[in-house]
Parts: C-alpha cells; sequence; structure tokens
C-alpha cells in the first residue's frame, strides 16, 4: 500500500550537499509558505562582485523543491523541469537574501510556484516561477548528499 498523505515539515529529508555548500537554509517550511535565507559571500559573487545570478536561482531551486516536496504524497518525490527569473536588483557582499515560495498550482503531476527574493532592506532583488514535476519514487536517496 502507498502513502499517499502529505509530508509534514519535519519528515523534510536533510539538504542537499549543493544546497548546504551554497549556505542555503530553511527558516520555514509549511505547504502554504516556504522560506529559505542565504548569506551572500565573496565566493558567490560573479566580475562585478555582487550576486551570481546562478546563486540567486539555486536559492529559488531549493525553496520550491521543498514547497512541492511538502505538498506531494509521502511515496513521491518533485523534479524542476521548468524556471524562469528576473532580476531586480544586485545583492551585495554581506547582505542576506530570503526566498519566500508560494503555490500558484498544487496539481496531482504538476506542481507551479512563485518565488520572491529580497535583499535585507526588504527590496525585491528577484522573482522566480518554477514548474515541478511529481514522479514516483523508490525512497532512496543518492549517496553524494545526505538526501
Amino acid at each position: 500500500m502507498t502513502d499517499q498523505r502529505p509530508r509534514r515539515p519535519d519528515e523534510m529529508p536533510p539538504t542537499s550537499t549543493f544546497t548546504r555548500h551554497s549556505g542555503i537554509r530553511p527558516v520555514s517550511v509549511t505547504p502554504d509558505l516556504v522560506v529559505y535565507e542565504m548569506p551572500v559571500t565573496e565566493t558567490q559573487t560573479n566580475r562585478n562582485g555582487v550576486l551570481h545570478g546562478g546563486a540567486i536561482m539555486t536559492l529559488a531551486d531549493a525553496a520550491a523543491g521543498s514547497a512541492a516536496f511538502i505538498n506531494i504524497p509521502a511515496d513521491k518525490s518533485n523534479t524542476t523541469v521548468e524556471s524562469k527569473t528576473n532580476f531586480l536588483r544586485a545583492v551585495r557582499v554581506g547582505d542576506v537574501l530570503t526566498a519566500r515560495c508560494t503555490p500558484l498550482h498544487r496539481g496531482r503531476t504538476v506542481m507551479v510556484f512563485q518565488i520572491e527574493m529580497t535583499r535585507g532592506d526588504g527590496k525585491i532583488a528577484a522573482m522566480s516561477t518554477q514548474t515541478h514535476m511529481v514522479i514516483d519514487w523508490n525512497g532512496k536517496r543518492t549517496k553524494g548528499g545526505q538526501e
């Protein structure tokens, strides 16, 4: 028999090695709102000395991935199938970027999320929309991370 109930926050697996390496940490995880933070360090900057766009997209993907994961049955997993990000303001070293992810659509096979990322001054630095596909999962996690 499969477990069709949604997951509880305490059932979330540990974050991936890449997410931890990026300094990304969960603040809160609920079915209706996921909040993650990422302190900005020198190692995450682009040639202009501000936060690299790829780091911003990594934060968005971590938040949306957790939002999808918490909203699907325990016998399923998810994968990102589309991501679009608008970069609105630069984020400087020493700042903390906060991602707030909310579901726009929670379907049986596809979920869509909006991620608003704000700087420490409260101004929006980036907006992302992601689509995640719900997939069957055998329950085994990769060896490289703690997932």
